[in-house]
């Protein structure tokens, strides 16, 4: 038995293990167990249970410990150790009994309540003295899975929720314990894991529990990870900014493990939150669609929407939405179409909200907003470059770092291309938004995961295109999402889409924002653009193309602004200048810098030295500068001394003022202060608020501020000590307790204007340095500077004199060894510098001899030039020195000899600073300047070209130049009257001859081109320069004047800008009398843009300046002009004609006229029909018909503009040398009562006024056309020979019908073989004005050597023939013989001015780019002006007698020429002197030749009789050509 009972035993061996504890855990109400007790039969049913193994052991053999444990007095037992060890063994038991749980649903959830209510919970506390059954329990259900019993449980939810709730809060809410210590990762961990099984596991999860996954995400949201309230300490932020929150990563773990079910749990809460408001929204407005109607009234759409709660939740939901893309973007894919249905919504507010939404998503940026903005500091040095190998500094703050697990347009193409679609919607709002986030994108590379070059291409275009969006808002949004770009970005994203030169690039669009009507927009525009072109200065001084070609042009763009001449630009200028392009703290620190890019802007490996380095930006700026924004910038630094001396007054009454107690004289004082507060105050934007300011600062009267102040303004105070003192100011203003709030907001432009911060004495030695070695290629650059500051500043270098005049000693030249060419800028500073009576340039041997050196041997000659004033100024023996200078120069002086030209620089130098000596030698003088130099060409006509720049002039044309200036210089110092009428006669002639003959003084017409060019724009300055005179001035006829007016339509581009600006400096200074303001309005046709542009702007701003101090100086010069105008070569009465010069008028209304005074100038225009033409021989018709012409003008500019024009008050004055008063009332009723315009006109004036705007900003250069004369060809250009003829037929019947002249016209027509087969006479005019203003015009008055300019000159214009030589030989010898019989009236006629001239805001260029050597040393002329003597002097006796001219002798006219008036035969209108041209082109040229002046007139009307007509008519046309000469001459 014993065998096979042991058989029967044997199998039972493997019978699973029961469990061994046997011991009692619950008690019958009354008796508990001891707690002590309790706790040890715990611990040893724990131990064995978790020994036990779930294959290995009887579930059955649990049943009693289960119903134990789960009993509600181990559950809820007070003691925490017994309710701990109570969960170790139920943990166990589910573990042992899985999948079955050997409790009843009621067990279970009392289990779980107290696994989630107590024991879990307890884990935040590491601490605890049973925190190891906790940890045990939480990784048994992490494990085991056995939290998924929970789903079985009924009505459950609580539970879940609360699990959620209290897992997210242990992790986040209270991450320490009391002690400080933290949770462990594998509790975090395990955490993680049940709540990903009860998420995976679960058929249903309750919404409250996804509204707590889906909150864990706005965590991100704050700095310090969401913590309860409590702001987290400095360490916990520094290291939070670093990781994400631990509750943020656990809701991030749980959506990536279970990407389809969190898809729709998390799409069913948007649902709930989104898709109700904005439902509600969509349905609330129906098809009324009121946004169509007010597109950005938010007001109206958002009543009809969304309620301010529902604002709140949307927006907490999208904010939401941001950064579960970022954490896990699968679990959006059911909510992204929703968000498209919302950029279609109706409400603005729910449509704004999609569309940032959106935006932020493709950039990366979640719930904590975008990055922070790239670090863009201008006076950063080193400077930024971006072949630095360095990383990009890393954005620390990783709840700010963009990042998107994906591209949004590849993943959701269609929501994609709906968000670019946004950027037409009717919403300014929504384009707003919307260019912010395409910014951002940009910025971001969306979300650091790349853009496509399809992509960025498309959304670059796009935010260019909001640069020029109509609205404001989104204007400014776009340049502020420029101005989010780091440098690297500009230049890897911005800048391939062109430059800031390029039309229609986004830089281009940037810049223009700098100019933006709205000022908000400028600010932000112009600050970002000298921003960037600041951190990018080290790269474009570094010599970087790339960089340089994108962004070099911003200086440019910036100083453009200062020609609109507005006062809120022009302090947002000075901000940029000095905070931007040129900070006041760069470089910001002393210490050795390394090299930045390469050797820019770091001075060697020498010691720091902050003056050199800031010079090269100040450098740096000038040398990106075009030449109009360099004359900008220069005129806002030559106001400093205007601006310093006004401050300095300012200072000196608020002393007197004491902070309003004052002794004596209170009211006088006041008075003072107000009217110094006056003139500041007006030059800022808001002057009633400058003004406040202004007194309360009077009131502070703190003394320290005052001294501060005036260190700012000292010209003796180097840079360190300004910049410390404008600190010091700010500090002083800010903490000042009874300083207005915006005080320092209108000191601070002052203070820029008026301190000197560019041209500083530490600066001016740097910028020597770099004019001498051309370091960095900044020696031309730094030429201009220094020639600036010596002309403007010459106070800045008094401080170092001595530096300078010892740096001359050593620079000092011989017969053998030139000087450096660095010397001259040095010479002409010491130059400027001599001028001031108190000037401390040293007088010692050594000095004087070293000037004396350059005087001879200086090269190149205006070093002589310098030498000789430095040495007139400076020197007690002038007359020695002048004598030994004299006999140097003059004895065995020859052309091409040593120093041939350095002498004729001392020679015109000395002319003109001592003319008492030199007028003992002024034979030889004379002699050299006329016979061997100025009347001989030795240059060949090989390679002729029409034009050299001032570096290229050859030696022949340089020793010309100094040959004219000399004998004007001598004319210039010539004081008494009669000796100023004997010289002036040969000077003058020579000049107008220069004028008239295009350049041309050789007899033999060789003069090469450029020589010619030159010649004529030099003659034409000096005859300005001359008239600043007033004596001289008188000597300035009419006719002579129409024909130094007429240089402003010169055919050369550079004659007519160097003769305007100089016209304009001189105005400006106030040294011409007024009739020369009517030179300017002769720029109507200037088919150069920009420069047209610039003269509107200057006349612009004169007429203000005249305006403002209530001087009707641009009103009285109206009949000037009129007069001028019929006087101009071009006047016809044919209505095409007439209407091109209502084109001059309209010219001066645009820019002159106001409501204010258009009455005025109506006035004048009704006032020159009351006179008549006092020129003799003039047809006082043409005044007339001009003068209805301009009536008509300002009545329909008057309709247009909507004004009110009323009757002026009081009469007015015509100038008296140019119209005289009218015989009879009978005549002057009868002038009054006839309208002279043609019937056809009033139409054509309709249209010209209509498309006035247009024409003034695209201006055709016809007229220029008209006046051209070009230098390569030398044959003689008949111009319009039909209108000239009538002219001249006109004025020689003073009685007769004014028919009669135009009888001349049809033949005129046909003696040129070009006029065969023309058209009718009003078709080719049509043509004509057509071609010329058209095609023609477009070509900026180019050299017409073109076949096609030729023709196009050609086209419609029967009278006009470009010859070629041989004919062009024939044409001359024609003209030669027909001048012989037809001599020309060479001398002027009476001419009056009445009024001052002022200057302009904008620049005042001292030598004219085309000027060779403008005089800027001396300018003694007078300022006053006054109205001349009718007779200058020099008329000629033989107006008289018309007929005699033509037998008359040279000599017996030029003896004649300063009688009486001779020019009278010049009608303006006959414009004959236009024949005395061909005289003056012939042979006989010369001095002959414009003494043959007188009479043109009566030639031409007996010209008709005596000769054939053709061959005079032919003769008369290229008499006049020298008139009307195109370019192609």
């Amino acid at each position: 038995m014993a065998p096979r009972r042991g058989a029967d035993i044997e199998p039972q061996e493997p019978q699973l293990g029961g469990l061994v504890f046997n011991e009692p855990l619950s008690w019958r109400a009354g008796k508990p167990i001891p707690t002590g007790e309790l706790l040890r039969r715990l611990d040893t049913l724990a131990t064995e249970l978790r020994e036990m193994d779930q294959e290995e052991t009887d579930k059955d053999s649990l049943t009693n410990v289960a119903k134990e444990l789960a009993g509600q007095n181990l559950l809820g037992h007070k003691d925490k150790g017994v309710r701990a060890f109570t969960a170790c063994c139920l943990v166990d038991v589910l573990k042992i009994c899985a999948p079955d749980a050997p409790f009843t649903p009621t067990q279970l959830k009392d289990i779980f309540t107290l696994f989630i209510t107590t024991t879990l919970p307890a884990l935040s506390d590491p601490s605890n003295a049973y925190n190891t059954q906790h940890k045990y329990v939480l990784v048994s259900l992490a494990e085991v899975k056995s939290i998924v019993l929970l789903c079985d449980i009924p009505n459950s939810d609580p539970l879940i929720i609360h699990l959620f709730t209290n897992f997210f809060d242990t992790i986040s809410g209270s991450s320490k314990s009391s002690t400080g210590e933290e949770i462990s990762r594998d509790v975090q961990y395990n955490m993680t894991q049940i709540l990903v099984t009860l998420v995976d596991e679960a058929q249903s999860l309750p919404a409250e529990s996804v509204d707590v996954i889906v909150a864990q995400f706005l965590r991100a949201s704050t700095p310090g990870g969401g913590k309860k309230g409590e702001a987290p300490d400095e360490k916990q932020s520094t290291l939070l900014l670093k990781e994400l929150p631990e509750a943020y990563n656990m809701a991030k773990t749980i959506c990536n493990a279970c990407p389809e079910k969190m898809a729709r749990y998390i799409s069913q809460y948007f649902n709930d939150v989104i898709m109700d408001v904005s439902g509600d929204a969509t349905k609330t407005n129906g098809h009324r669609r009121k946004s169509d109607a007010a597109p950005d009234s938010d007001d109206e759409d958002g009543a009809a929407g969304p309620t301010e709660a529902d604002m709140i939740e949307l927006r907490k939901a999208h904010k939401l939405l941001r950064e579960l893309w970022r954490a896990s973007a699968p679990v959006l894919q059911n909510v992204i179409p929703q968000l498209e249905a919302e950029l279609s919504a109706e409400n603005i507010q729910l449509r704004l909200l999609a569309t940032e939404t959106l935006g932020d998503i493709i950039s990366g940026i979640g719930a904590a907003g975008p990055p922070p903005p790239p670090v863009m500091d201008p006076a950063a040095y080193p400077p930024a470059k971006l072949d630095d190998n360095s990383p990009p500094p890393v954005n620390e703050n990783i709840l700010t770092t963009p990042s998107s697990p994906q591209s949004f347009a590849q993943t959701h193409p269609g929501v994609y291309q709906s968000f670019m679609g946004r950027k037409n919607d009717k919403s300014a709002v929504i384009r707003a938004g919307w260019t912010t986030a395409i910014g951002r994108i940009l910025a971001t590379s969306g979300g650091g995961i790349g853009l496509s070059s399809h992509e960025e291409s498309a959304l670059v275009k796009g935010l260019g295109e909001k640069l020029n969006d109509a609205d404001e808002k989104v204007r400014l949004a776009a340049v502020k999402a420029v101005g989010g770009f780091s440098f690297r970005d500009v230049i890897a994203k911005l800048a391939p889409n062109g430059s800031v030169s390029k039309s229609g690039s986004l830089l281009c669009s940037l810049a223009d924002r700098a100019r933006d009507r709205k000022h908000a927009v400028r600010i932000e525009g112009m600050t970002t653009l000298g921003r960037i072109w600041g951190v990018a200065a080290g790269e474009i001084a570094a010599g970087n193309e790339a960089v340089n070609d994108a962004l070099g042009a911003i200086p440019t763009k910036i100083f453009d602004a200062f020609y609109a001449n507005d006062k809120e630009l022009n302090v947002l200028l000075d901000h940029v200048m000095f905070e931007q392009l040129i900070p006041l703290n760069y470089p910001p620190a002393k210490k050795k810098g390394k090299a930045a890019n390469g050797d820019s802007q770091v001075n060697g490996d020498g010691p720091f030295d902050a003056d050199k380095i800031r010079t090269e930006r100040i450098l740096l700026v000038v040398k990106c500068l075009d030449q109009k924004s360099r004359k900008a910038f220069f005129a806002m630094q030559g106001r400093q001394p205007t601006f310093s001396a006004v401050l300095e007054q300012l200072l000196k009454r608020c002393e007197e003022f004491n902070g309003g107690v004052m002794e004596e004289d209170s009211q006088g004082i006041k008075n003072k202060l107000d009217s110094v507060i006056k003139w500041l105050a007006d030059l800022l934007p808001d002057p009633l608020r400058a003004i406040h300011d202004l007194h309360k600062y009077a009131k502070l009267h703190d003394r320290r501020s005052y001294q501060l102040l005036r260190f700012m303004i000292a010209p003796a105070s180097d840079f360190k000590t300004v910049y410390n003192s404008f600190k010091e100011f700010q500090k002083r203003i800010q903490s000042a307790p009874s300083a207005p709030a915006g005080l320092l907001d209108t000191l601070i432009p002052i203070i820029y204007r008026s301190a000197h911060l560019i041209y500083n004495r530490s600066h001016q030695p740097v910028i020597l340095q770099f004019a001498r070695t051309d370091d960095k290629e900044l020696g031309a650059t730094a030429h201009i500077v220094m020639q600036e500051i010596s002309d403007k500043h010459p106070l800045i270098f008094e401080a170092s004199v001595t530096e300078l005049c010892k740096s001359l000693q050593e620079q000092a030249p011989s017969e053998k060894k030139p000087n450096l060419p660095g010397s001259v800028d040095t010479l002409k500073a010491l130059a400027s510098f001599a001028k001031s009576p108190e000037n401390k340039i040293p007088k010692d041997r050594k000095f004087v001899s070293t000037l004396l050196s350059f005087a001879k041997y200086g090269t190149p000659p205006k070093a002589a030039k310098y030498a000789v004033s430095i040495l007139m100024a400076s020197t007690d023996r002038k007359e020695m020195h002048t004598k030994d200078l004299l006999d140097y120069a003059t004895q065995d002086w020859e052309y091409g000899g040593a120093h041939f030209l350095t002498k004729l620089a001392t020679i015109c130098q000395l002319t003109l600073l001592d003319p008492v000596t030199t007028q003992d030698v002024f034979d030889e003088i004379l002699d050299i300047a006329t016979q061997q130099t100025l009347l001989k060409t030795r240059t060949p006509k090989d390679n002729d070209v029409a034009w050299q720049s001032e570096e290229l002039l050859d030696e022949e044309l340089q020793a010309k130049c100094w040959a004219l200036k000399t004998l004007v210089n001598r004319l210039r110092t010539t004081t008494d009257l009669e000796t100023a009428k004997k010289l002036a006669v040969p000077v003058y002639k020579m000049l107008n001859a220069l004028i008239v003959k295009n350049g041309e003084l050789s007899k033999q017409n060789d003069t090469p081109s450029h020589h010619k060019s030159r010649l004529r724009l030099l003659a034409a300055q000096q005859l300005l320069k001359v008239c600043t005179n007033k004596m001289f001035d008188e000597f300035v006829s009419p006719v002579e004047f129409n024909r130094l007016s007429f240089v402003a339509q010169d055919a050369m581009p550079e004659v007519r800008r160097g003769f305007v600006e100089k016209l304009q400096k001189y105005i400006v200074k106030g040294k011409l009398s007024n009739r020369f303001l009517t030179i300017i309005f002769l720029t109507a046709f200037e088919p150069m843009t920009d420069f047209r542009n610039s003269i509107m702007t200057w006349i612009r701003s004169r007429a203000k300046v005249y305006h403002d101090s209530k001087n009707k100086v641009f009103e009285s010069v109206f009949p000037r002009l009129l007069h001028l105008l019929a006087h101009h070569p071009d006047y016809s009465a044919s209505p095409v004609e007439l209407q091109d010069h209502g084109r001059y008028v309209l010219y001066y209304i645009t820019t002159v006229a106001s409501e204010d005074n258009l009455a005025l100038i109506y006035k004048y225009a009704e006032r020159v029909k009351q006179a008549r033409d006092a020129l003799p021989g003039s047809d006082s018709e043409n005044l007339y018909v001009l003068s209805d012409l301009a009536q008509a003008l300002i009545k329909k500019w008057e309709e247009k503009k909507g004004w009110s024009m009323q009757t002026w008050p009081t009469k007015v004055g015509l100038p008296l040398g140019l119209f005289s008063g009218l015989p009879s009332h009978e005549v002057a009723q009868d002038i009054a009562e006839k309208n002279y315009l043609p019937e056809e006109m009033d139409s054509l004036l309709d249209d010209l006024v209509r498309n006035a705007d247009k024409k003034i900003r695209a201006p055709k250069p016809p007229k220029a056309a008209k006046r051209v004369r070009d230098d390569t060809d030398h044959s003689p250009h008949p111009s319009k020979k039909p209108k000239s003829e009538p002219k001249s037929a006109k004025a020689p019947k003073p009685s007769k019908p004014a028919k009669e002249p135009k009888t001349p016209k049809p033949p005129k027509k046909k003696p040129r073989s070009s006029a065969s087969g023309a058209p009718s006479s009003a078709e080719r005019e049509r043509e004509r004005r057509t071609s010329r203003r058209g095609t023609s015009a477009r070509k900026s008055y180019a050299d017409r050597d073109d076949s096609e300019d030729d023709e196009e000159m050609w086209d419609g214009v029967a009278e006009w023939e470009y010859l070629s030589g041989s004919e062009a030989e024939r044409e001359r010898e024609l003209a030669a013989s027909a001048k012989k019989a037809k001599p020309r009236d060479s001398d002027d006629e009476e001419s009056s001015v009445e009024l001052d001239g002022d200057g302009d805001q904008v620049m005042e260029d001292d030598e004219a780019p085309a000027t060779p050597e403008p005089d800027v040393e001396e300018e003694d002329e007078e300022e006053e002006v006054v109205t001349p003597p009718q007779s200058n002097g020099r008329k000629s006796k033989s107006r008289a007698a018309p007929p005699p001219p033509t037998t008359k002798s040279p000599k017996s006219q030029k003896k004649a020429a300063p009688a009486s008036s001779p020019r009278k035969v010049p009608t303006p209108k006959t414009r004959v002197v236009k024949k005395a041209k061909s005289p003056l082109v012939a042979s006989k040229g010369g001095k002959k030749a414009v003494e043959k002046k007188p009479v043109e007139k009566e030639v031409v009307a007996k010209k008709g009789k005596g000769k054939g007509k053709g061959k005079e008519k032919a003769v008369k046309a290229k008499e006049k050509d020298i008139w009307d000469m195109d370019e192609s001459d």
